[in-house]
């Protein structure tokens, strides 16, 4: 018995020096319990001179559609966890962390506005799927990109999701008048800006991800060490010449789309759903109650109810 306890003491003492190391262990460690439970495996994969990170899963048929899904501004490829969950083993996901983001290459000096990212998605997808073209999915920053491949690549993309996409000029919101103001309302450097962060990108609090000490320490020395690289990014995409490039390509886009909004986002208002289907008449429209920005986080069954019809939408020649 005093052996079991001396060796509990150990365990825990080394666990507490190991986390007070490397608090950011947590974080990844409840990654990956997320993306094991999703039934996805890790990629790695150099493309258009990034080295991308991704996460991919096998189709329970060969001839089902593949879907790449394309994360946001400050965030990664796990916000798509939830929804792989629940898309089941319908299709083959690609779910990348963009150049630039997650554990994706960073290049300095290297610009990740919308038309670079455009490019360095479309390379991507004919990398990992070569003569067959994707079901396109891209959620706020990432969806703006989305809509940009969709126009300038349309050969690879044989239908497109926007969820809460960027790249319109919607109603103001404290999130934008913000945004154009100068300032990164994302911005994270204590544990009251972690706290506003999520409570900007979140509505539904039962959706809303508990960071308990020291993951949130964590967490908030990542977000510093990225503070400048976010605010070259955003200056890009939300106030400069191409901030609303996406919206102005959209009406090149004629392949099957969906429109999927939450009523209750802050972050990009859902006017912007209306301003999309304006430019893309053919896509069906979704708006969800009771949800935030984090459609694909707080709703995924009804996000992957919509993505399941749109998928049935795709010509079959494109599977």
């Amino acid at each position: 018995m005093r052996w079991a306890l001396a060796l509990a003491l150990v365990v825990v003492v080394a666990v507490g020096i190991v986390l007070w190391r490397d608090p950011f262990l947590l974080v990844r460690g409840e990654f990956e319990r997320q993306r094991l439970a999703a039934g996805l495996s890790r990629g790695s994969v150099v493309v258009d001179g990034h080295r991308w990170i991704y996460a991919e899963r096998a189709a329970a048929t060969p001839d089902a559609p593949t879907l790449v899904l394309v994360h946001g501004f400050t965030g990664s490829k796990e916000n798509w966890y939830p929804l792989a969950r629940a898309l089941g083993g319908r299709y083959r996901l690609l779910i990348p962390d963009l150049p630039g983001w997650g554990e994706s290459e960073r290049r300095p000096g290297a610009a990740y506005g919308f038309g670079e990212q455009a490019a360095h998605v479309d390379a991507f997808v004919r990398a990992l799927s070569p003569g067959r073209p994707v079901v396109l999915v891209g959620h706020s920053m990432g969806g703006g990109i989305a809509a940009l491949v969709a126009a300038r690549y349309p050969r690879d993309i044989a239908a497109l999701a926007l969820l809460d996409a960027a790249g319109v000029r919607f109603k103001d919101n404290q999130f934008g008048l913000d945004v154009l103001a100068g300032k990164n309302p994302f911005g994270v450097d204590d544990e009251a800006s972690l706290q506003r962060y999520i409570d900007i990108v979140f509505h539904d609090p039962d959706a809303k991800p508990w960071l308990p000490w020291p993951a949130s320490t964590a967490l908030i020395r990542k977000r510093r060490a990225d503070a400048a690289f976010e605010q070259t990014v955003l200056d890009r995409i939300g106030r400069s010449e191409e901030s609303l490039l996406p919206g102005e390509e959209a009406a090149r886009i004629r392949q099957p789309a969906l429109l999927l909004w939450c009523r209750q986002d802050a972050v990009i208002d859902p006017s912007a759903l209306d301003l999309y289907a304006a430019r893309i008449p053919q896509a069906r429209k979704v708006l969800l109650d009771g949800c935030g920005h984090m459609s694909l986080m707080e709703r995924p069954a009804a996000v992957a109810e919509a993505l399941v019809a749109l998928a049935g939408d795709k010509p079959r020649d494109a599977q």
